[in-house]
């Protein structure tokens, strides 16, 4: 099974956000620039200050949870990640970027500087995570860490701000430049083929199966993909009992964390208009649509574009919604 939580997948202290559609400006979110005097040598901006990164590192770790599906499709595998799904290595975008192989972990829930330190790093991401000024420290004595911009908080760095950061510090900003445009581009062509998206409340229903209900709020990242799309989040997020299930009977219903069965033998869920419709799309933690839209690297972001348009268009127009609990 994968490490996953209710509330977050990563700290429940911390809600991420990972907004797909942003104005030109935020593309320089990153702050990066070429540094003089030393050729090839770029310096981050961050919240903590600058990091200087070297030319064409060799070595590098990823520290925050999803910051391998980022740094994958720019060509570099890391020597080691933090471990977060267990199925990561399946994912199909993963076994593309690897040959198969996959990526190593050095392990999940607390920073384990000593098994950082092991691998003799180069250079270590750790933009997704929740990282104050004494963790920064110590993983800045191991090797240049980038983090999250000033811009951003703790664990809310929009996708294509990340990728581009990432990309900056890699020597790969011109590559990163492409796969934004083209992740975007995507979702423009999505978008454009259904306007009866726009407008339309969907609600994430996340990680049911341990019999409880988590309203993913707007700025999550597991939502990300439908309000690029151009749906709205409703109004209540977080934790729902079972006398609030109304709130979920909104004009889509996306559960994350169980199958159709098991969300049936519910009689409350079950009576819901959304339910009753055919308008609720399900999935497992298992799956790789669920991986993709956690993860939301943009080859991840392509899969999960490609699984949910067709079953999203479905729901709204009256159609039949295929089975996702292994998509």
């Amino acid at each position: 099974m994968m490490l996953h939580h209710r509330r977050s997948p990563w700290r429940s202290a911390a809600a991420a956000v990972a907004v797909l559609l942003l104005v030109a400006a935020t593309l320089v979110g990153c702050r990066a620039e070429q540094t003089s005097g030393q050729a090839g040598t770029v310096t981050i901006a961050h919240k903590f200050g600058q990091t200087r990164v070297p030319a064409d590192p060799q070595r590098v770790v990823t520290v925050g949870w999803t910051d391998q599906d980022f740094v994958l499709p720019l060509g570099v595998v890391p020597v080691s990640t933090r471990e977060f799904f267990t199925e990561y290595n399946g994912y199909p975008w993963v076994k593309a970027a690897t040959d198969g192989k996959g990526v190593t972990t050095w392990g999940a829930d607390t920073i384990d500087f000593e098994a950082i330190a092991a691998q003799k790093p180069d250079l270590i991401f750790a933009i997704y995570e929740t990282i104050d000024r004494q963790t920064y420290d110590r993983l800045s004595q191991i090797a240049p860490t980038v983090i999250q911009s000033g811009d951003y908080a703790d664990e809310e760095t929009p996708w294509d701000v990340q990728l581009l950061t990432t990309g900056t510090a890699l020597g790969k900003r011109e590559l990163a430049e492409q796969l934004v445009d083209e992740v975007k581009r995507r979702i423009t062509e999505a978008r454009q083929a259904n306007p009866e998206f726009e407008g339309k409340t969907l609600v994430v229903d996340f990680g049911p199966e341990s019999g409880g209900h988590y309203l993913l709020p707007e700025k999550d990242p597991r939502r990300a993909l439908f309000t690029a799309l151009g749906f709205q989040t409703q109004d209540v997020d977080g934790d729902v009992s079972e006398e609030r299930l109304d709130l979920l009977d909104r004009d889509v219903l996306f559960v994350n964390g169980a199958t159709e069965a098991q969300m049936l033998t519910s009689p409350a869920f079950a009576r819901l208009g959304v339910v009753r419709d055919g308008r609720t799309l399900y999935t497992t933690f298992e799956s790789n649509l669920s991986g993709a839209l956690t993860y939301s690297g943009p080859d991840a972001l392509l899969y999960a574009l490609d699984v949910l348009t067709p079953q999203l268009a479905n729901a709204l127009n009256g159609r039949p919604v295929a089975d996702l609990a292994n998509a």
